[in-house]
């Protein structure tokens, strides 16, 4: 009976999470090109608040977890500033200024996917469960809870107005109040030691592991492709719209709802991770993450509303391989391959990786070279080119990977794995 109150309220956190997210994140290319009719650069710029935040906000508040504050009410003071500032959108009317306004929201919200992970696993380890086996069921309802703010956002018909900010505030003030019931999750590293110890910068020593630095390095690459399907996908849909064979089409009308089959598809292949990953090991699940998006760029780049919807849905359902297979399964790969305690230091270095410097060059490169190389001088976006760019770098990101990183996986009941 306790483990099952103990599942309800995780999954009621992770649900609101991620309907915080999924609230403004894949529409706020929208409500950028379409009704402020800013540049793409400038988006770029804007989009990339999100690397920068978590280029030392995870770690840094990973640390905080790991040594000071119970991390499940850090957890909420973080919510509760974020909700602020996303109240504050809608009142911007500059590039500029919004670039602050979301670089201090971001600040807050990065930082919770990690600590929402490190509490959970804590929560499930203190009722003795299995973390491999039973965290996929539960992080699942954080994939219905974006799945949720997708559909609510565009059948409200507020995909391009700033409505969307107010919705995803008011749901962040509710999981921030949400968050001091949370099972508690204290510090654990309380003994200090060297400076490098009191600062939490033990977890950066997992690069001196070939392995677990080449890990690091491709989640980072895998990090730029989330932040180039999030950024664009729903602005690529509503571009349709100028051609009038497409434009009364559902897919164009309410192209947030047809990018919510992404994140439907997550739901089968979470609940598939704790097989794939003891079977398979990490290499060959990361691996099939990286085909997995050459495929989701590669069909955008030939599907349309019409005769070709079903490349955009098969695209759509391979996101959802493509970013469980690195983003979930990475992390329970750190958890199982760290000292307890630097977990969630750990953690927040992984966040750094993908949704830090991975963010960052997804964002402002590709930013940069679809206003530079693909966008026409009455401001075209030849979408074609773009999507192909993206599946070509995918490719190459794959190869690399299965020549480089040298982990070998063994199967539970036998002997340990090696590392180089």
């Amino acid at each position: 009976m306790r483990m099952k109150a103990t599942t309800l309220r995780l999954v009621a956190m992770n649900f609101l999470e991620f309907f915080v997210w999924g609230s403004w994140l894949t529409t706020f290319g929208a409500y950028w090109f379409l009704t402020r009719h800013w540049s793409a650069a400038e988006f770029g710029a804007v989009f990339s608040t999100m690397g920068i935040a978590s280029l030392f906000m995870p770690t840094l508040m990973g640390i905080v977890a790991d040594k000071w504050l119970n991390a499940e009410r850090l957890y909420g003071i973080l919510h509760l500033v974020g909700a602020c500032m996303l109240f504050v959108v809608p009142l911007i009317d500059t590039p500029a200024a919004l670039f602050w306004v979301m670089l201090i929201n971001v600040c807050c919200y990065m930082p919770t996917i990690s600590l929402s992970i490190t509490v959970s696993y804590n929560a499930l380890k203190n009722e003795g469960a299995d973390v491999v086996r039973d965290f996929p069921p539960i992080r699942v309802w954080g994939t219905v809870g974006f799945i949720v703010a997708m559909w609510t956002i565009s059948l409200l018909h507020i995909e391009k107005s700033a409505i969307q900010f107010d919705v995803a505030g008011a749901s962040a003030l509710v999981l921030g109040l949400y968050a001091f019931s949370l099972p508690r999750c204290p510090p654990r590293d309380v003994h200090h030691g060297s400076l490098v110890d009191v600062l939490g910068l033990r977890a950066f020593a997992l690069f001196k592991n070939y392995n677990m630095a080449v890990f690091f390095l491709f989640a980072m690459a895998l990090g730029a492709s989330l932040q180039l399907t999030n950024a664009y996908g729903d602005t690529f849909l509503h571009s349709f719209a100028g051609n009038p064979a497409y434009r009364d089409l559902l897919t164009v009308r309410y192209p947030n709802i047809v990018l919510s089959i992404s994140q439907m598809s997550e739901t089968g292949f979470i609940l598939a991770i704790p097989f794939v990953l003891k079977r398979f090991g990490i290499k060959t699940v990361m691996l099939t993450s990286m085909l997995a998006w050459m495929l989701r760029f590669g069909l955008f780049a030939y599907g349309n509303p019409g005769g070709l919807l079903w490349m955009i849905v098969l695209s759509n359902l391979v996101y959802g391989m493509a970013f469980d297979f690195f983003n979930i399964s990475g992390s329970l790969f750190i958890e199982d391959q760290v000292d307890s305690r630097i977990r969630a230091s750990a953690q927040g270095l992984f966040m750094m990786m993908t949704n830090g410097f991975g963010a960052v060059l997804g964002s402002s490169i590709s930013g940069l070279l679809i206003g530079r190389d693909f966008t026409s001088d009455h401001g075209v976006i030849e979408w074609h080119g773009v999507w192909l760019s993206f599946a070509a770098y995918s490719l190459v990101v794959a190869v690399l990977f299965a020549i480089l990183f040298r982990y070998r996986h063994v199967r539970p009941g036998t002997a340990a794995p090696t590392a180089s």
